[in-house]
């Protein structure tokens, strides 16, 4: 599988490593503008390919080199800076988005190619790439809550001293401070977290949950503000995205695509099927009412947000 990454900057360059070594790949692709950094990351990534798996790392400045790939990866755009947020950087991304996306289709096959967003605000630029790409839907794919279901599983997991293997739990929504924490649908094993709570006498109350929810939230702001930017985490969840796709595993995983059509379409997080055809079948947990208005509002930020693109 031939696989290009557009945009390596430091998310670029660790998702890049990231996807390398899935060895899933039989040729990488590193594009970026500035030629020099390509050729630079190029280098440097091959060279680490000689402890691992063979695999030809291509450096390019002009989008001729994607021709032939099967997954194209887009984390080019303005990084997000200590006090900003995720939709701070709406206008300055979509303008790379809509110069990007163009380009990228002008060299791939559009009957095969699956395209993996990266770039924040994340929903809005998926929403942005599936116009500007006239790809279906679940060709479009936004690496979406993966992150923050893992950040939420992580931080369950220390809390109620199990292994992060063993939760299952989602954030649901938006990439970004208005997606919510599905706690209805949340299992430990195959048991309820209210259950599991209740059996191994570990409390759970309103309180440690709106605790729990706040550092999921701020998970990123914490990150970007000790070392400027997040890179391992997105890297991680974009190598899982990748395996799913070209193992055709048809796992379930958190991740943003476009549902709907014409003025109520919307790309959130939903708990979706992603096997070799893409993100292909939505599904929807159960929610208690505050979850699902709140997963109601999220999409309405959403929506509001691409539109407001448009202007």
């Amino acid at each position: 599988m031939k696989i290009a990454i557009i945009g390596i900057g430091s998310v670029g360059s660790a998702v890049a490593t990231a996807v390398k070594n899935t060895g899933l790949a039989h040729e990488i692709v590193l594009y970026d503008t500035d030629g020099v950094r390509a050729r630079a990351a190029a280098e440097d990534l091959g060279h680490a390919a000689a402890f691992s798996f063979d695999i030809k790392i291509t450096a390019a400045s002009n989008y001729r080199a994607i021709r032939g790939s099967e997954i194209v990866i887009i984390s080019a755009g303005a990084n997000q800076k200590p006090g900003e947020t995720r939709m701070d950087l709406l206008h300055k991304n979509a303008a790379v988005i809509r110069d990007i996306v163009p380009r990228v289709m002008a060299n791939v096959d559009n009957k095969n190619v699956k395209l993996v967003i990266v770039t924040n605000p994340l929903d809005v630029m998926v929403m942005l790439a599936q116009k500007l790409s006239k790809l279906p839907a679940a060709r479009v794919i936004g690496t979406g809550t993966m992150l923050d279901s893992a950040r939420l599983r992580v931080i369950l997991s220390r809390t109620l001293s199990v292994s992060p293997q063993s939760v299952n739990a989602y954030v649901l929504g938006e990439h970004g401070d208005s997606s919510i924490v599905a706690w209805n649908c949340a299992t430990i094993g195959a048991i309820g977290l209210k259950d599991f709570c209740k059996q191994t006498k570990t409390p759970m109350t309103d309180t440690t949950r709106a605790t729990i929810e706040h550092r999921v939230h701020t998970a990123a702001y914490e990150i970007i503000r000790g070392r400027g930017a997040t890179w391992d985490g997105i890297a991680g969840a974009v190598a899982d995205l990748v395996r799913s796709i070209a193992n055709d595993e048809n796992r379930i995983l958190t991740v943003s695509a476009v549902d709907g059509v014409g003025a109520k379409a919307i790309a959130m997080s939903m708990p979706r099927i992603v096997g070799a055809g893409g993100a292909t079948k939505m599904l929807v947990p159960q929610m208690d009412k505050n979850e699902s208005s709140g997963l109601r509002r999220s999409g309405n930020i959403i929506r509001k947000n691409f539109d407001n693109i448009g202007k």
